[in-house]
């Protein structure tokens, strides 16, 4: 991976911008699937609206779950916060395995409009695929997860709405109004297949419901400590180390 992420130029860059921002964040999470401890999920990120951001994540499964399917998400992405927090990403990378596909990708966007720059291994066209031109203000998969798992001031927890495009099919992520309980504060959410996803993908489902769980962290800002989703596979949870 950080061989490939050289050719293309971006593993520089992406280390250059995290340690050239101050505010740079950084998060653990296991993944609970059926109560058993499935994966990891973790990202490293940096920017403040009305400048620039930078982040990389990564998710993998382990332990017994590995040996059923693994699976292994690696990925880049740069762009731009507007002043009232709204991201517009600028570049992507991508190495994925999803235990069926292995595959690299490349998108750039260019006034807010995504263009794929290389995908490995080439495929021949679907019928269902998603024209890059009709995407205009999408954000990729990882600024999507980067907008709504970092740490918020109080008061600013879930109200989101992201279109995302992954240089194959498009989706929807959509966070609802805060809910005070107690100290935390939790919004329900949803994961929305729209558009590039196979005909049986999309008759097997089409919506994710999750919730997001924010507690106050030690600078007095909120954080996401779980994340609970129905997935393909069952009820499964992000819990932050």
């Amino acid at each position: 991976m950080a061989n490939w992420l050289k050719r293309v130029g971006l593993a520089a860059g992406i280390s250059a911008a995290l340690a050239g921002m101050v505010r740079a964040e950084e998060a653990q999470f296991d993944l609970v699937l059926r109560g058993i401890t499935a994966g990891s999920l973790s990202w490293s990120g940096a920017g403040d609206p009305g400048g620039d951001y930078a982040v990389r994540g990564v998710l993998k499964t382990s332990g017994f779950a590995a040996l059923l399917k693994k699976v292994r998400y690696d990925a880049t992405a740069k762009g731009r916060i507007a002043a009232d927090g709204t991201y517009s990403a600028t570049r992507y990378a991508e190495d994925a395995d999803t235990g069926k596909r292995q595959s690299q990708s490349v998108m750039i966007w260019e006034q807010g409009v995504p263009r794929i720059e290389s995908y490995k291994p080439e495929r021949k066209a679907k019928p269902w695929d998603v024209d890059p031109t009709s995407q205009k203000g999408t954000v990729d998969p990882l600024t999507a997860m980067y907008a709504v798992l970092r740490d918020v001031a109080p008061g600013k927890e879930c109200n989101r709405d992201l279109a995302m495009f992954d240089g194959r099919r498009s989706s929807k992520l959509l966070l609802g109004a805060p809910k005070a309980e107690g100290s935390q504060v939790v919004c329900a959410g949803e994961y929305r297949r729209v558009a590039g996803f196979s005909p049986d993908d999309m008759a097997e489902k089409t919506s994710f419901p999750f919730t997001l769980t924010y507690a106050p962290g030690a600078d007095g800002k909120m954080r996401v400590v779980e994340v609970a989703m129905d997935t393909l596979y069952g009820k499964a949870r992000l819990v932050r180390e």
